[in-house]
Protein backbone atom coordinates (compact mmCIF):
# COMPACT_ATOMS: atom_id res chain seq x y z
CA UNK A 1 0.00 0.00 0.00
CA UNK A 2 2.10 3.28 -1.38
CA UNK A 3 0.59 6.03 -1.11
CA UNK A 4 2.35 10.00 -1.01
CA UNK A 5 2.94 10.69 2.68
CA UNK A 6 0.30 12.83 3.92
CA UNK A 7 0.79 15.92 5.66
CA UNK A 8 -1.98 15.97 7.57
CA UNK A 9 -4.75 12.89 7.76
CA UNK A 10 -7.00 15.86 6.30
CA UNK A 11 -7.21 17.54 3.31
CA UNK A 12 -5.43 20.77 2.93
CA UNK A 13 -6.97 24.15 1.49
CA UNK A 14 -5.28 26.55 -0.86
CA UNK A 15 -4.75 29.89 -0.09
CA UNK A 16 -6.72 32.41 -2.56
CA UNK A 17 -4.96 33.88 -5.02
CA UNK A 18 -6.50 37.60 -5.99
CA UNK A 19 -5.14 38.40 -9.17
CA UNK A 20 -4.54 35.06 -10.77
CA UNK A 21 -5.63 34.89 -14.34
CA UNK A 22 -6.35 38.97 -14.50
CA UNK A 23 -4.33 42.25 -14.03
CA UNK A 24 -4.04 44.37 -10.60
CA UNK A 25 -6.78 46.76 -10.46
CA UNK A 26 -6.47 50.71 -10.99
CA UNK A 27 -6.54 53.11 -8.06
CA UNK A 28 -9.89 54.39 -9.69
CA UNK A 29 -11.71 51.04 -9.99
CA UNK A 30 -10.94 49.97 -6.63
CA UNK A 31 -12.08 53.18 -4.77
CA UNK A 32 -15.19 52.29 -6.40
CA UNK A 33 -14.94 48.53 -4.97
CA UNK A 34 -14.18 49.76 -1.51
CA UNK A 35 -17.33 51.81 -1.40
CA UNK A 36 -19.46 49.13 -2.36
CA UNK A 37 -17.73 46.48 -0.21
CA UNK A 38 -18.37 49.38 2.68
CA UNK A 39 -21.80 49.02 2.22
CA UNK A 40 -22.45 45.78 2.01
CA UNK A 41 -20.09 45.43 5.10
CA UNK A 42 -22.25 47.22 7.34
CA UNK A 43 -25.11 45.16 5.72
CA UNK A 44 -23.71 42.00 7.08
CA UNK A 45 -22.86 43.40 10.55
CA UNK A 46 -26.74 44.72 10.74
CA UNK A 47 -27.58 40.86 9.47
CA UNK A 48 -24.91 39.74 12.30
CA UNK A 49 -26.85 41.82 15.29
CA UNK A 50 -30.47 40.02 13.97
CA UNK A 51 -29.43 36.23 13.48
CA UNK A 52 -26.34 35.59 14.82
CA UNK A 53 -26.76 32.00 15.49
CA UNK A 54 -27.47 31.68 11.71
CA UNK A 55 -24.62 33.11 10.71
CA UNK A 56 -22.28 30.98 12.52
CA UNK A 57 -23.86 27.88 12.14
CA UNK A 58 -21.99 26.48 9.27
CA UNK A 59 -19.26 27.48 11.33
CA UNK A 60 -19.56 25.22 14.06
CA UNK A 61 -21.15 22.85 12.06
CA UNK A 62 -17.61 22.50 9.79
CA UNK A 63 -15.03 22.63 12.66
CA UNK A 64 -16.48 21.08 15.68
CA UNK A 65 -14.25 20.50 18.63
CA UNK A 66 -13.32 16.85 19.52
CA UNK A 67 -11.71 14.86 22.18
CA UNK A 68 -7.60 14.12 22.20
CA UNK A 69 -6.74 10.78 23.88
CA UNK A 70 -3.10 9.56 24.47
CA UNK A 71 -2.22 6.67 26.28
CA UNK A 72 -0.94 4.30 29.23
CA UNK A 73 0.45 1.32 28.77
CA UNK A 74 -1.34 -1.64 30.83
CA UNK A 75 0.92 -4.13 29.70
CA UNK A 76 2.85 -5.44 26.52
CA UNK A 77 3.11 -9.10 24.59
CA UNK A 78 5.73 -10.40 22.19
CA UNK A 79 4.86 -9.91 18.42
CA UNK A 80 6.34 -11.80 16.07
CA UNK A 81 8.78 -8.98 14.44
CA UNK A 82 8.32 -10.84 10.70
CA UNK A 83 4.56 -10.27 10.73
CA UNK A 84 3.74 -7.68 8.78
CA UNK A 85 0.47 -6.96 10.51
CA UNK A 86 -2.42 -5.75 8.50
CA UNK A 87 -5.02 -6.83 10.44
CA UNK A 88 -6.19 -7.68 14.44
CA UNK A 89 -8.89 -8.73 16.05
CA UNK A 90 -9.20 -10.51 19.77
CA UNK A 91 -11.99 -12.80 20.71
CA UNK A 92 -12.21 -15.20 23.79
CA UNK A 93 -8.63 -15.00 24.69
CA UNK A 94 -7.07 -15.13 21.43
CA UNK A 95 -5.37 -13.12 18.95
CA UNK A 96 -6.14 -12.95 14.93
CA UNK A 97 -3.98 -11.57 12.59
CA UNK A 98 -3.77 -11.26 8.77
CA UNK A 99 -0.25 -10.24 7.60
CA UNK A 100 1.20 -8.57 4.29
CA UNK A 101 3.64 -9.12 1.72
CA UNK A 102 3.19 -11.47 -1.51
CA UNK A 103 4.94 -15.29 -0.25
CA UNK A 104 4.49 -13.76 3.57
CA UNK A 105 1.00 -13.20 3.68
CA UNK A 106 -1.18 -15.30 6.32
CA UNK A 107 -4.00 -15.80 8.88
CA UNK A 108 -2.46 -16.70 12.26
CA UNK A 109 -4.55 -17.20 15.71
CA UNK A 110 -2.31 -17.01 19.15
CA UNK A 111 -3.24 -17.21 22.64
CA UNK A 112 -2.96 -13.54 23.64
CA UNK A 113 -0.94 -13.92 26.99
CA UNK A 114 1.66 -16.58 26.17
CA UNK A 115 1.74 -15.50 22.49
CA UNK A 116 1.51 -19.58 21.57
CA UNK A 117 0.85 -20.53 17.66
CA UNK A 118 -2.55 -22.27 17.99
CA UNK A 119 -3.22 -22.46 13.93
CA UNK A 120 -2.23 -20.36 10.47
CA UNK A 121 -3.26 -20.73 7.19
CA UNK A 122 -0.82 -18.96 4.59
CA UNK A 123 -2.35 -17.33 1.54
CA UNK A 124 -0.73 -18.31 -2.42
CA UNK A 125 2.21 -16.30 -2.88
CA UNK A 126 0.17 -14.01 -5.43
CA UNK A 127 -1.87 -12.68 -2.66
CA UNK A 128 -1.05 -9.90 -0.50
CA UNK A 129 -2.66 -10.30 2.69
CA UNK A 130 -4.99 -7.40 4.11
CA UNK A 131 -7.62 -6.69 6.77
CA UNK A 132 -9.44 -9.19 8.66
CA UNK A 133 -12.27 -9.68 11.05
CA UNK A 134 -14.19 -11.93 13.04
CA UNK A 135 -17.69 -11.90 11.77
CA UNK A 136 -19.68 -14.86 13.66
CA UNK A 137 -18.48 -18.67 13.38
CA UNK A 138 -16.26 -16.96 10.24
CA UNK A 139 -13.13 -14.94 10.19
CA UNK A 140 -12.91 -12.81 6.18
CA UNK A 141 -9.47 -12.11 5.19
CA UNK A 142 -8.78 -9.01 2.24
CA UNK A 143 -6.13 -8.81 -0.07
CA UNK A 144 -4.62 -5.43 -1.07
CA UNK A 145 -4.84 -5.50 -5.52
CA UNK A 146 -6.15 -8.57 -6.32
CA UNK A 147 -9.60 -7.65 -5.49
CA UNK A 148 -10.17 -10.28 -3.70
CA UNK A 149 -11.76 -11.58 -0.07
CA UNK A 150 -11.67 -14.93 1.86
CA UNK A 151 -13.78 -16.39 4.13
CA UNK A 152 -12.72 -19.18 6.67
CA UNK A 153 -14.22 -21.02 9.53
CA UNK A 154 -13.07 -19.30 12.20
CA UNK A 155 -12.25 -22.23 14.25
CA UNK A 156 -10.80 -24.29 11.93
CA UNK A 157 -9.12 -21.72 9.63
CA UNK A 158 -11.07 -23.89 6.12
CA UNK A 159 -12.02 -21.76 3.39
CA UNK A 160 -15.70 -21.40 2.68
CA UNK A 161 -16.28 -18.91 0.27
CA UNK A 162 -14.46 -16.04 -1.51
CA UNK A 163 -15.73 -12.87 -2.90
CA UNK A 164 -15.16 -9.74 -5.19
CA UNK A 165 -14.62 -5.70 -4.96
CA UNK A 166 -13.57 -2.71 -6.70
CA UNK A 167 -10.41 -1.19 -6.06
CA UNK A 168 -7.95 -1.79 -3.31
CA UNK A 169 -8.64 -3.87 -0.20
CA UNK A 170 -6.97 -2.34 3.29
CA UNK A 171 -9.13 -2.94 6.61
CA UNK A 172 -12.08 -4.32 7.57
CA UNK A 173 -14.58 -4.65 10.49
CA UNK A 174 -17.87 -5.58 11.10
CA UNK A 175 -20.37 -3.20 13.05
CA UNK A 176 -23.00 -6.04 14.09
CA UNK A 177 -24.64 -5.80 10.70
CA UNK A 178 -22.72 -4.47 7.93
CA UNK A 179 -18.65 -5.40 6.49
CA UNK A 180 -17.32 -1.90 6.79
CA UNK A 181 -13.90 -1.98 4.45
CA UNK A 182 -11.17 0.98 3.65
CA UNK A 183 -9.33 1.13 0.63
CA UNK A 184 -6.93 4.19 1.87
CA UNK A 185 -9.09 6.75 0.47
CA UNK A 186 -11.18 8.89 2.72
CA UNK A 187 -14.30 6.68 1.36
CA UNK A 188 -15.30 3.84 3.88
CA UNK A 189 -17.41 1.21 2.08
CA UNK A 190 -20.12 -0.62 3.74
CA UNK A 191 -21.46 -4.51 2.40
CA UNK A 192 -23.83 -6.62 3.13
CA UNK A 193 -21.88 -9.71 5.24
CA UNK A 194 -23.75 -12.52 3.16
CA UNK A 195 -23.84 -11.65 -0.52
CA UNK A 196 -20.43 -8.66 -0.10
CA UNK A 197 -23.14 -6.52 -2.14
CA UNK A 198 -22.64 -3.00 -1.66
CA UNK A 199 -24.95 -0.85 0.57
CA UNK A 200 -23.15 2.20 0.80
CA UNK A 201 -20.50 4.73 0.93
CA UNK A 202 -19.07 7.20 3.65
CA UNK A 203 -16.77 9.81 3.56
CA UNK A 204 -14.83 10.94 6.44
CA UNK A 205 -13.75 14.02 6.95
CA UNK A 206 -12.14 16.32 9.83
CA UNK A 207 -12.99 19.82 10.39
CA UNK A 208 -14.38 19.68 6.98
CA UNK A 209 -11.23 18.33 5.35
CA UNK A 210 -11.21 14.36 4.05
CA UNK A 211 -9.49 12.29 6.06
CA UNK A 212 -7.12 10.11 3.71
CA UNK A 213 -4.80 6.69 4.60
CA UNK A 214 -7.84 4.65 6.30
CA UNK A 215 -6.26 1.69 6.90
CA UNK A 216 -6.92 -0.94 9.78
CA UNK A 217 -10.25 -0.69 11.06
CA UNK A 218 -11.79 -1.99 14.41
CA UNK A 219 -15.50 -1.42 15.60
CA UNK A 220 -15.92 -0.77 19.38
CA UNK A 221 -18.90 0.56 21.14
CA UNK A 222 -20.55 2.51 17.75
CA UNK A 223 -17.85 3.74 16.77
CA UNK A 224 -15.49 3.05 14.09
CA UNK A 225 -11.23 3.28 14.73
CA UNK A 226 -9.17 3.45 12.11
CA UNK A 227 -5.41 3.86 11.85
CA UNK A 228 -4.07 6.30 9.41
CA UNK A 229 -1.55 5.39 6.92
CA UNK A 230 1.56 6.10 7.64
CA UNK A 231 1.06 8.18 11.15
CA UNK A 232 0.63 7.50 14.65
CA UNK A 233 -2.53 8.39 14.96
CA UNK A 234 -6.07 6.74 15.24
CA UNK A 235 -9.07 8.23 14.06
CA UNK A 236 -12.54 7.78 16.13
CA UNK A 237 -15.06 8.13 13.30
CA UNK A 238 -18.66 8.20 13.09
CA UNK A 239 -20.44 5.56 10.86
CA UNK A 240 -24.01 8.06 10.88
CA UNK A 241 -21.84 11.12 9.37
CA UNK A 242 -18.15 10.39 9.12
CA UNK A 243 -16.76 13.33 11.18
CA UNK A 244 -13.68 12.07 13.11
CA UNK A 245 -14.99 12.16 16.42
CA UNK A 246 -11.83 11.85 18.08
CA UNK A 247 -8.32 11.21 17.82
CA UNK A 248 -5.82 8.72 19.47
CA UNK A 249 -2.52 9.47 19.16
CA UNK A 250 0.41 6.84 20.03
CA UNK A 251 3.95 8.26 19.50
CA UNK A 252 6.28 7.25 21.13
CA UNK A 253 4.55 3.62 21.94
CA UNK A 254 7.30 1.54 20.05
CA UNK A 255 10.92 2.56 19.91
CA UNK A 256 12.14 2.22 16.20
CA UNK A 257 15.28 2.43 14.29
CA UNK A 258 16.87 6.01 13.47
CA UNK A 259 16.25 6.83 10.79
CA UNK A 260 13.07 5.23 10.28
CA UNK A 261 12.44 2.49 7.67
CA UNK A 262 9.23 3.70 6.23
CA UNK A 263 7.18 0.62 6.51
CA UNK A 264 7.44 0.00 10.27
CA UNK A 265 4.41 1.83 10.74
CA UNK A 266 1.42 1.68 13.64
CA UNK A 267 -1.15 -0.66 12.10
CA UNK A 268 -3.70 -3.20 13.87
CA UNK A 269 -6.22 -2.34 16.39
CA UNK A 270 -8.02 -4.62 18.76
CA UNK A 271 -9.99 -4.52 21.26
CA UNK A 272 -10.54 -6.51 24.86
CA UNK A 273 -14.24 -5.86 25.63
CA UNK A 274 -14.27 -7.35 29.22
CA UNK A 275 -11.23 -5.03 30.44
CA UNK A 276 -12.19 -1.78 27.94
CA UNK A 277 -8.62 -1.86 26.41
CA UNK A 278 -7.10 -1.95 23.18
CA UNK A 279 -4.16 -3.87 21.93
CA UNK A 280 -2.12 -1.96 19.29
CA UNK A 281 0.80 -3.11 17.09
CA UNK A 282 2.74 -1.94 14.12
CA UNK A 283 4.13 -4.33 10.78
CA UNK A 284 7.61 -5.85 11.90
CA UNK A 285 7.16 -4.44 15.44
CA UNK A 286 8.86 -6.65 18.38
CA UNK A 287 5.66 -6.02 20.88
CA UNK A 288 1.99 -6.10 20.94
CA UNK A 289 0.85 -3.57 23.14
CA UNK A 290 -2.42 -3.25 25.59
CA UNK A 291 -3.61 0.24 26.01
CA UNK A 292 -5.95 2.10 27.73
CA UNK A 293 -6.33 6.04 26.50
CA UNK A 294 -6.42 8.75 28.32
CA UNK A 295 -7.74 12.15 27.67
CA UNK A 296 -5.27 15.00 26.29
CA UNK A 297 -5.49 18.24 28.23
CA UNK A 298 -3.47 20.12 25.82
CA UNK A 299 -3.61 17.85 22.58
CA UNK A 300 -0.95 17.72 19.94
CA UNK A 301 -3.05 17.86 16.88
CA UNK A 302 -2.68 15.75 13.70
Amino acid sequence: MQMPTPAHPGERTRRPDDYRGGSKPSVGRCAGVVTALSRRFLLCLVCAACFPVALRGAETEAAPAVPFYTYKVIQSYPHDPQAFTQGLAYEDGFLYEGTGLNGRSALIKRELKTGKLVKRERLPRKYFGEGITPFGKKIIQLTWKARKGFVYDKETFRALDEFEYDDQGWGITYDGKHLIMSDGTPTLRFLDPNSFAEIRRLRVTDRGRRVRGLNELEFVNGAIYANIWPTEYIAIISPQTGRVVGWINLSGLCPVPTPRPSNIVLNGIAYIPEKKHFLVTGKLWPRLYEIALVLEKSPQKP
